[in-house]
Parts: structure tokens; C-alpha cells; sequence
């Protein structure tokens, strides 16, 4: 109060009418709904609104953002807007720009979009990335005003034949519609005359004849084609011509042989996607002299490669064949913020790093030894470091991620060689704020890392195999993590877990360690809980029951007695996998497995399980893996199984089933059935083959040669 808002931050001002023409609010924290009668909507002057990057989730965007006559600046974009965009927004004739972008949950319809384009004639640039258009017919883009440059429809669900018209609109230079996975179109072959700086066709159903393209597009500065439809070569040769490119995606194409290192020769490259490739080879070891790289085949696909490409930020090569060190070059590009060079098969040491611009860092899964470099601890802008899968050593020190104050997700996982000081610190000076991710598998710890203690922001937790002994510790259980969704603490030798305060655990994975004492249960939002291969001992709690979101449960090869609570069948309608197999149970299966179940796997080998089978598992039409063996079951053979469409294994082995098997109910019994165990049991009498002989997995037939090529199926019947 008291003060001229022409000279708040994000406020400007008509010098001569002392007007509010523009608000700039983006990323300042703002949440919640607004208002329809919120005074925003009183400047009647406001030329340009920037409000992206806020939280206003569920609130849609209100129609009161029509009401702006003298707009032309409308950003949106990254602000949670929900339900449908408001066809008054064309109303905004003066309109310029508009961003919609990553707005997930907001949904634009055939009438209100086919009214934007007619009505906003000054249009130069459209962004709607992510906002979901799946029912709109991409010819409602047919009309876009001659004037727009960009136009940007990344990942909208678009579906349908793109209109050839928008390729020859006179003034577009950047064009995207990447990820929309059922859009199809074809790109003019000739008489393209097109300002075109920046292409995005990746994920698409678009015919790519990139040699073709390129002679095109002359303005071309960005091309991103991953995994595309290229029509031609499986192998890029004319990559070696793109000298004017300084973004190139071509990642998941499955080229293959050498990989075009001569697209470094580009002063001016600033991304370049190869990842997903089959491409062979070293990197070179770029200089400030030019030098040559020989081909593994023959001298004469020796490629030209030049200075270090002094202004790349983004280099992916992951998921392809390269091998060799890591030249030293990589490690002195100032520009560089993000490197993906895992699953590969490089060798070799990870060199010291000269700057600090990385932001990514992922070197998993490769054949990389020695120590974790040191001036790790000066890439203070990193906030993903994975180098899991190697074969790194040493001794790691928490004190390397002081300063990392920006780290977001740390995975040094499957390192069997490295070790961990876990002893106390002063936790004030190893606060990761941002921390959410941290995964430390198989990397020789003996004890839950003191650290932790600092971590109140953790999703994701996994000390999986180690060598983690005795208890959670107390000062670990009075860390408030409420954010921890999954936590992995399997092959370890944890011998008690008592109640875990963590209530908004999702995933629980404790299998494989030394547990004893009764069950634990889990928070109730958990819907993945493992504790198999324990020596837990007792009743299954009643309590389980109540876990309303709970889709895999696996007790297996424990020492539970007692009964299979009834109120277990009742989980199944949410319940995917079930697996109480090797315990002591006795007593009868649950008989209410409710009509509509989702039960794909249910597992109860090894108890001492009586009565007969629960007709009730009829309603589970997604099961596929029955198991009963090794109980005491006394029926007859459950013929009525036979219905299940998706069964493929079935195991009732070792009880005391008994009769005959009888002649199938139905023209095609199982249907599906790969693996059927009967034996150890009294079944006498004929084996019917009617029984087998509609078996479909067991035969395909061939479309083009009318052959049967069987597929494998196991039938174990002891004969008495």
C-alpha cells in the first residue's frame, strides 16, 4: 500500500497514461484457482500477461482471459490449467503470440480451435505442447494466418493426415509436431521454398527422405528426426554434408556401422542426439588440429573430424555399440551441461573435470574403473550423476556432494568395488535440498549412511545388496521423509523392521534379508510390498486387508502359519500378483474372489492348504499362472477352468485331487495353456484328448505356407 505499482517487479507501464500494459508473474510461486472476479481481469489495457510457470491446478483457464481487447503477448504455459481451453480466447484479435504449452490436464476441442485460427489473423507464433488435442482433426490447422513463424505441437495427441499447405505458409521458420505418434503427412519433394530454420518430425508417421530435405532446406539450423520412417539408406552417409546444423536429433533409428563424427566438425553445433543407434567405434580425439579417424573396415571411410566443438550443451550417445576411453576433450568444453554416454562398452578411467557447466552427467552401464573424480564436488549446476553398472573403486567421501546443492538424482549403484564412509558428520554442512532420487545398490555398504539424516525430501531410496545388518536405525525412523515413495532394502541382512513412519510409501522391498518376528505391515498407500525370503513367522495380519491400492504381494518362503485371512479374495479386485507360496498356511483358499477380478498370477505352492479350489476364481479372467502344488487339496479336477482365455500355466501338483479328468465343457479349453502339472496326485481313468488337442499355443499356423510351427508346451501327468 502506498506505493506506485508502475514500479512493482513484473509491472510496466504506458509512460504517458500511466496504463498497466503488461504483467510479467511467471515463476513466482503463485497457487490456486484464479477467480473470474479477480481484479487481474480489471486491467482492461493489459497488452502482455506472462503467468507461466505458476501452480493453478484444477482451475481452468477462465473465460475472462477474452476480455483482454488490446493483448498481444498471451503466455500460459507450465501453470497446471485444467479441464477445457475457452473458445473466448479468440476474441483476442490483436493477439500475437500465445503459449499454452505443458498445460497436461487442459483439453482443447474442434470448435474452439478451428475459432482460434480463424479469428487470430495477426498470429505469429503458436505454442500448444502437450496440451491434450486428441480429438482434433489436424486439417483445423489448414487456416493458419500467412504471418506465423512458429508453431509448435509437441506431443498433443494428434491424430490424422497433417495438411500439406502449413509446409508452404511463407513466413514459418520453426516447425514442430514431435511425438504425436499417429500423425501422418508427407513433405514436399519440390518447389519448396520455405524460410525454415527449425524442423521437429521426430515420433512420427511422416516418410523421412532426408537427402531430399536437406536439399530443401536451406535456412535449416535444427533438425530433430528420432525415431522416424526414413525412406532409403539405413545409414545416413550424406550426414557428413549437414555443415549448417546446429541441432541434430537422429536418436532410435537403429543406424549402425561408424558413427558420423564428422558432424563435430561444426563450429557452431549445440546439440547432437545419436542415442539408440547401433553405431560402432572410439570418439576421436578432437584437437586444434584436424586430424583423421580411420575406419575399422577400411582406410578409405576414414573420416574428416576437426576442432573440439567449442560450443556444444548436448551431447547423447547412449544405447549404442562405442567403445574406447573417453577423450580428454570431453572433459573441457565449457558449454557442455549435458552428457549421455551410458550403456555403451567404454573403458578406462572418468578424467577430472575443467568446468562446472554440467547439469546431466550419465555414464551407467559401461566398463569404466578407478576413482570417482574428484571435481565431481565443483559441478555445482549438476542434478543427475549416474554412473551405475562399472567398475568403479575407492573410497567415497559425503563431503564430495557438499556443494552440489542443485544434485536432484545420484546413482552409483552396481559398483562392487567402491565403499562409503557412513560414519557421523555434522549433518548441517550435507543438506542436499533437492535430493529426491539416491541409489547406492551393490556398493559394499555395511551400514545405513548417516546422511541420510539430512534427506527429508527423498522419493527414491535403494540400498539393495548390501551388507546392511541388525535394524533400522531410531535416528533414521525420526527423519521425516513424507515425500519417500520407494524404498528398496532387499539382499540385505536386516534381521528387524518394526513400524515405518513413512506413510506415503508406495513401493516396499524388503525380500531377501534375515527379518524374524511377526508380518509388517506397510503404510496404506503401498501398492508393491515384497518380503519374501525372510524368516517371518506368525499369522498374516488382518490388517493387510486394508491396503485399498495394494497390486503386488509376495510372502513367499517365509514361515507364516495359521490361515489365509478370507478377506484376501476380496483384494482381489485390485490385486494383480499374489504369491503366499513356501509358508506354513493350512486351512482352506479364500472363496470370495470378487466378479471383475484383476488377479494375474496367484501363488500358494508349498503351504499345507486343504478343502477344495474356490469356483469363485472363474471371475478372474486376467489370470495366467495358477499354482497349487504341494498342498493338501482333496477335489476333483476344476474343469471349470477351463474358461479362463488367458491361462497358460496351471500346477496342481502333489495333492489329492482324484477322478477322472472328464471330457472338456467347451469347444476350445484353455486356450492359452503352456504348462499343466497333475502329477503326484490320483487322478485314474482315460486321458481325454479332447482336453489338449484345441490347445492354440500350442501350434501357430503359418499365413503364408498354411505350416504348423509349434510353440513349447510342457504336460506332466503321472499315469496311476
Amino acid at each position: 500500500m502506498g506505493t506506485d505499482c508502475c514500479g512493482w517487479d513484473g509491472v510496466t507501464c504506458d509512460t504517458m497514461t500511466g496504463h498497466v500494459i503488461a504483467v510479467d508473474l511467471s515463476c513466482s510461486g503463485l497457487q490456486g484457482p484464479i477467480h473470474p472476479n479477480a481484479t487481474l481481469f480489471s486491467l482492461r489495457h493489459l497488452q502482455r500477461l506472462n503467468l507461466a510457470f505458476n501452480e493453478f491446478y484444477p482451475s481452468a483457464i477462465s473465460s475472462k482471459f477474452g476480455g483482454f481487447a488490446n493483448m498481444t503477448h498471451l503466455n500460459l504455459s507450465g501453470s497446471s490449467f485444467a479441464g477445457n481451453f475457452p473458445s473466448e480466447i479468440s476474441h483476442l484479435s490483436k493477439l500475437v503470440s500465445l503459449d499454452l504449452s505443458w498445460n497436461y490436464n487442459m483439453r482443447i476441442e474442434t470448435p474452439s480451435l478451428k475459432r482460434l485460427v480463424q479469428n487470430l489473423t495477426h498470429l505469429t507464433e503458436l505454442v500448444l505442447d502437450e496440451v491434450n488435442m486428441s480429438s482434433v482433426p489436424p486439417n483445423c490447422f489448414m487456416n493458419l494466418s500467412s504471418s506465423l513463424t512458429s508453431l509448435s505441437l509437441y506431443y498433443c495427441g494428434l491424430k490424422g493426415r497433417f495438411p500439406d499447405n502449413i509446409f508452404h505458409l511463407p513466413n514459418l521458420q520453426l516447425l514442430c509436431v514431435s511425438y504425436n505418434y499417429n500423425l501422418t503427412g508427407s513433405l514436399p519433394t519440390y518447389n519448396w521454398s520455405t524460410p525454415l530454420k527449425s524442423l521437429g518430425l521426430s515420433s512420427t508417421g511422416f516418410p523421412i527422405n532426408l537427402p531430399n530435405l536437406i536439399s530443401n532446406l536451406k535456412s535449416l539450423k535444427k533438425l530433430y528426426l528420432s525415431n522416424c520412417n526414413f525412406i532409403g539408406s539405413s545409414y545416413p552417409t550424406f550426414l557428413p554434408n549437414l555443415t549448417q546444423i546446429t541441432s541434430l536429433g537422429l536418436s532410435y533409428n537403429n543406424f549402425g556401422g561408424q558413427c558420423p563424427w564428422s558432424l563435430l566438425n561444426n563450429a557452431g553445433l549445440t546439440y547432437l542426439g545419436l542415442s539408440g543407434n547401433n553405431f560402432i567405434g572410439q570418439i576421436p580425439n578432437l584437437s586444434t588440429n584436424w586430424t583423421q579417424v580411420s575406419s575399422s573396415n577400411s582406410s578409405s571411410n576414414s573420416q574428416s573430424v576437426g576442432q573440439i566443438p567449442s560450443k556444444l550443451v548436448s551431447l547423447y550417445l547412449s544405447d549404442n555399440l562405442l567403445n574406447g576411453t573417453i577423450p580428454s576433450w570431453l572433459y573441457d568444453v565449457a558449454s557442455l551441461q549435458y552428457l549421455h554416454l551410458d550403456n555403451n562398452q567404454f573403458t578406462g578411467q572418468i578424467d577430472e573435470f575443467h568446468h562446472n557447466s554440467l547439469k546431466i552427467l550419465q555414464l551407467s552401464n559401461n566398463n569404466l574403473h578407478g576413482h570417482l573424480p574428484i571435481s565431481i564436488d565443483k559441478l555445482v549446476s549438476l542434478f543427475r550423476l549416474e554412473i551405475s553398472f562399472n567398475n568403479l573403486s575407492g573410497s567415497v567421501e559425503p563431503n564430495i556432494f557438499t556443494k552440489l546443492k542443485s544434485l536432484y538424482e545420484v546413482d552409483l549403484s552396481h559398483n562392487p568395488l567402491l565403499s562409503f564412509h557412513t560414519y557421523s558428520y555434522d549433518i548441517a554442512d550435507y543438506t542436499l535440498p533437492k535430493l529426491q532420487s539416491l541409489s547406492l545398490s551393490s556398493c559394499n555398504i555395511s551400514e545405513f549412511p548417516y546422511f541420510l539424516k539430512s534427506m527429508e525430501n527423498l522419493n527414491t531410496l535403494d540400498l539393495s545388496n548390501n551388507q546392511i545388518n541388525g535394524s533400522i536405525p531410531t535416528w533414521l525412523l525420526e527423519v521425516k521423509m513424507d515425500s519417500l515413495s520407494y524404498l528398496n532394502l532387499s539382499y540385505n541382512s536386516l534381521a528387524r523392521i518394526g513400524h515405518l513412519p513413512w506413510k506415503n510409501l508406495q513401493i516396499l522391498d524388503l525380500h531377501s534379508n534375515l527379518l524374524e518376528g511377526p508380518l509388517p505391515v506397510p503404510p496404506l498407500d503401498t501398492y508393491f510390498f515384497s518380503v519374501s525370503r525372510n524368516n517371518l513367522t506368525g499369522e498374516i495380519p488382518l490388517l493387510i486387508c486394508n491396503l485399498s491400492s495394494l497390486q503386488y504381494l509376495d510372502l513367499s518362503y517365509n514361515y507364516l502359519s495359521n490361515m489365509i485371512p478370507p478377506c484376501l479374495g476380496n483384494l482381489s479386485n485390485h490385486v494383480i500378483d499374489l504369491d503366499l507360496q513356501s509358508n506354513n498356511l493350512h486351512g482352506t483358499i479364500p472363496s470370495t474372489f470378487a466378479k471383475g477380478c484383476y488377479l494375474r498370477s496367484l501363488k500358494l505352492n508349498g503351504n499345507q492348504l486343504e478343502g477344495s479350489l474356490p469356483q469363485s476364481l472363474v471371475h478372474c479372467r486376467k489370470l495366467e499362472v495358477l499354482d497349487f502344488g504341494n498342498n493338501k487339496i482333496n477335489s476333483t479336477f476344476p474343469c471349470w477352468l477351463e474358461t479362463l482365455p488367458e491361462l497358460w500355466v496351471l500346477i496342481l501338483r502333489s495333492n489329492n485331487f482324484h477322478g477322472t479328468l472328464g471330457n472338456p465343457k467347451t469347444k476350445f479349453p484353455f486356450p492359452n495353456l503352456r504348462i499343466i502339472d497333475l502329477s503326484h496326485n490320483e487322478f485314474h481313468g482315460h486321458l481325454p484328448t479332447n482336453l489338449f488337442k484345441y490347445l492354440k499355443a500350442v501350434m501357430n499356423a503359418s499365413a503364408n505356407k498354411g505350416e504348423l510351427k509349434y510353440i513349447w508346451v510342457i504336460i506332466i501327468i503321472k499315469i496311476l
